[in-house]
């Protein structure tokens, strides 16, 4: 029997894509406004369970049911490619969906079920019958609502003692998850031949390389503006000028972006989203103060 090498299930799992998640459980970590020294332990356990588990796993499931479209996107992947022979595939994908819903069982009640929820979606966006991912507008929602909203509230509620959040933490939490979903389109550029070819809607197939560009660059942007209208409406003018200066700092990249979608979509995602999330963290900070 094939057996896959370490450095192919590395890649399958995609070490690259975990950190969004393991940012927002930190941020969720840092609005809960308990101390990170006296629950050290717990802040490491979660940042492993959102990226390096539940993330990982996404990633796995999508690799083996995309197969088909990464045979034509990028057939160097390990499935399409061979290197990952047979159905370990698909083996990794369940036998990390399970490892994950054990890890977040230590965690408590409510990190447990947010990993159920999260695993549940990241089968449903890729896996028949269901296979959000066909839609980009439920795709990416689905995936932003994952790797953003669920995980920061999640870092909250363990710091809270599996405490409901307050109202204040869930908006935040919502508005940076919308504001996600503009991220998640940008990585729809570099796949549209394959999507069209298998008939999977991402936004540039539906709206066209430069109608999906504007509007992720609009989706990043109402979100954080409102976040910054949130937190100067709060009192916290300091944070809410960070927030909407780094926003501001991303428009040159969007400018380039909406001109040239899908050879300025790369520059955005690695200098725009920087930004963008560091926006998420000065508001988890100001959050500390409401």
């Amino acid at each position: 029997m094939n057996v896959p090498k370490l450095k192919v299930v590395a890649e399958l799992l995609k070490p690259i894509t975990w950190f969004p998640p393991m940012w927002a459980y930190l941020c969720g970590v840092i609005s809960s406004a308990e101390s990170i020294e006296l629950h050290l332990g717990k802040v490491i356990w979660g940042i492993v369970l959102a990226g390096p588990m539940v993330c990982a796993c996404s990633q796995a499931s999508n690799d083996w049911f995309d197969r088909h479209v990464d045979a034509i996107n990028e057939p160097d992947r390990p499935i399409p490619s061979g290197r990952m022979p047979g159905m370990w595939g698909l083996g990794l994908a369940v036998a990390w969906t399970l490892l994950s819903l054990f890890w977040a069982w230590w965690l408590g009640v409510w990190a447990f079920t947010a990993a159920a929820l999260g695993l549940l979606l990241a089968w449903a966006y890729s896996a028949p019958p269901l296979r959000f991912k066909q839609n980009g507008w439920i795709g990416n929602a689905v995936c932003a609502l994952s790797y953003e909203g669920l995980a920061w509230l999640t870092g909250a509620a363990v710091m809270l003692g599996d405490d409901y959040p307050n109202m204040a933490i869930f908006a935040f939490a919502m508005l940076y998850s919308f504001g996600a979903h503009g991220i998640m389109t940008l990585n729809d550029f570099k796949a549209i031949e394959g999507d069209r070819l298998m008939k999977v809607n991402s936004l540039p197939v539906l709206m066209g390389p430069k109608g999906a560009a504007w509007m992720a660059s609009m989706i990043m942007l109402f979100a954080q503006w409102s976040a910054a209208l949130l937190l100067s409406n709060a009192g916290q003018s300091n944070s809410a000028w960070a927030v909407f200066l780094l926003s501001i700092a991303q428009m040159p990249l969007m400018y380039k972006f909406v001109k040239d979608p899908i050879a300025k979509a790369l520059s955005v995602s690695a200098f725009g989203v920087p930004l963008f999330v560091s926006g998420m963290m000065v508001s988890a900070f100001a959050l500390r103060r409401f």
